[in-house]
């Protein structure tokens, strides 16, 4: 049984198939990718805490972040609604890929019989503007893999 490798790679996967992400990464949010020499917008992929259910499967805490590098334009900005940046673009792209993600996971997951929550508990805003500049949408969700012999990977 290999459910958490199973489950990383195939969220690394639908990562790696979207147009706009140019990097994935994955473990804790704490130290989300800090290297200036990857190309952005980034996915970020946590699997966190698990637990095992009599034996029928096994369940898994997962965070799934989007996010793209803001970009700051030092013009003069006389606009007070708009800011003189990406901010609005970033989060509407970071969101965008997320929304694919959840839709393709949910109908992926039904078909390989494993439960996940239908409407995501959270979906958070993020802003890394003081580390490394970074901002987007970190989605939250549980997956519970029945304890069989399966595959996501086609």
């Amino acid at each position: 049984m290999n459910h958490y490798t199973e489950l990383l790679t195939y969220i690394k996967s639908l990562a790696d198939a979207d147009p706009f992400v140019n990097t994935v990464t994955q473990g804790d949010f704490d130290v989300i990718d800090l290297n200036k020499m990857n190309l952005y917008p980034l996915v970020h992929i946590y699997i966190g805490d698990a637990s095992f259910t009599n034996g029928q499967s096994v369940n898994f805490n997962v965070s799934i972040g989007s996010m793209n590098a803001r970009e700051f334009v030092k013009d003069v900005n006389v606009d007070k609604f708009w800011n003189n940046d990406n901010e609005v673009d970033n989060y509407n792209e970071t969101l965008a890929v997320l929304n694919r993600m959840w839709t393709i996971m949910f109908r992926d997951f039904q078909d390989h019989g494993i439960t996940t929550t239908e409407n995501p508990t959270l979906l958070k805003r993020k802003s890394e503007l003081n580390k490394n500049s970074l901002e987007g949408w970190q989605l939250e969700f549980q997956v519970i893999m029945p304890n069989r012999t399966l595959s996501l990977c086609p």
